[in-house]
């Protein structure tokens, strides 16, 4: 039976899917990025890597390939078995193992595994429907530079005529403005005047609305209410066991009350991308201790739950 199919549905939703006695298949996200030269544009994607020394089996890939094949779990297990004595055979043959949509693997000189992995396909669904394009490189204008005025040359006028010209200019200006300073005057201690007006008046207004204000919320608590103190444990951790995404808020804040009736750490870590409220079993601080968690609650109560790596705003 090939392994391949079960590993890669697996890889959409967890990080870690690990072939017991074989090795583990990680994946890691990563930003969308710009090619320099081609403009080409790529979306955020899961890069796949090969860790040959995380072998333990932790249940996932059985217990997924029971559940489809419909088989029991030591079934499962068996195949599994089968499957790796076969890849490793072909290995120490000098082959390299193709894993389609995944990767290929093959021994170097130092008999240790090295991953190729595909690049081909993409298993982060948060980029589900994005592909890669290219754009045309902007072309950008080069400014000009302003073009020279040239002012008009002015007439030239005999020094003596400009002379006679400006004592008669000088005369009516002066007249002007005396009485532009006069009238300036006049009008600047009216206006200066009626602002200081309005300005006391409003202030009146405003300290005796302030004043009855005061009068009337001023009372006395004879009997004042004893402290009490709250003692309220934070949930903190980025990795999140989920039971399930609602579209409405209700059945969210539902599901969240019958999982603490149950004994449930349960919570509500916000909505997803596509505006479903997510409700998780409870919250982790490790990895480790997630997946011990995760293992317990697909064995007693739910095996469609699954392990989301999240960082959330406390």
């Amino acid at each position: 039976m090939q392994l391949e199919p079960y590993i890669s549905d697996l890889l959409y939703r967890y990080e870690c899917v690990t072939v017991p006695g074989f090795g583990s298949f990680l994946t890691r996200r990563t930003s969308a990025t710009i090619h320099d030269t081609t403009h080409a544009f790529y979306p955020p994607k899961k890069v796949v890597f090969f860790n040959q020394q995380i072998q333990e089996n932790d249940g996932l890939l059985a217990r997924y390939i029971a559940d489809v094949e419909k088989i029991p779990y030591e079934d499962a297990l068996q195949v599994i078995e089968k499957r790796v004595a076969y890849l490793k055979s072909y290995l120490v043959a000098g082959d390299a193992i193709v894993f389609e949509n995944i990767g290929s693997l093959s021994l170097n000189k130092e008999s240790n595994m090295v991953f190729e992995p595909s690049y081909s396909f993409n298993y982060l669904t948060d980029a589900f429907g994005l592909g890669q394009f290219t754009a045309p490189e902007i072309a950008r204008e080069v400014a000009k530079p302003a073009a020279t005025i040239t002012k008009p040359e002015t007439p030239v006028v005999p020094i003596a005529e400009k002379k006679r010209q400006s004592r008669g200019y000088l005369k009516y200006a002066a007249v002007g403005l005396i009485a532009i300073t006069v009238g300036g005057l006049v009008a600047s201690n009216h206006y200066s005047k009626q602002i200081e007006a309005h300005n006391q008046l409003a202030q009146e207004t405003a300290n005796a609305q302030l004043e009855a204000k005061i009068q009337e919320a001023t009372f006395v608590i004879n009997s004042p209410l004893p402290a009490v103190t709250l003692n309220v444990k934070k949930q903190y951790g980025n990795y999140h066991i989920v039971a399930g995404a609602f579209r409405l808020e209700a059945n969210s804040d539902k599901k969240v009350n019958e999982l603490k009736n149950l004994g449930f750490e349960a919570r509500k870590i916000g909505t997803n991308k596509y505006g479903l409220h997510e409700v998780v079993y409870a919250s982790y601080q490790t990895r480790e201790e997630a997946t011990r968690s995760l293992l317990d609650i697909k064995k007693t109560h739910n095996k469609e739950a699954w392990l989301l790596v999240k960082t959330i705003k406390e």
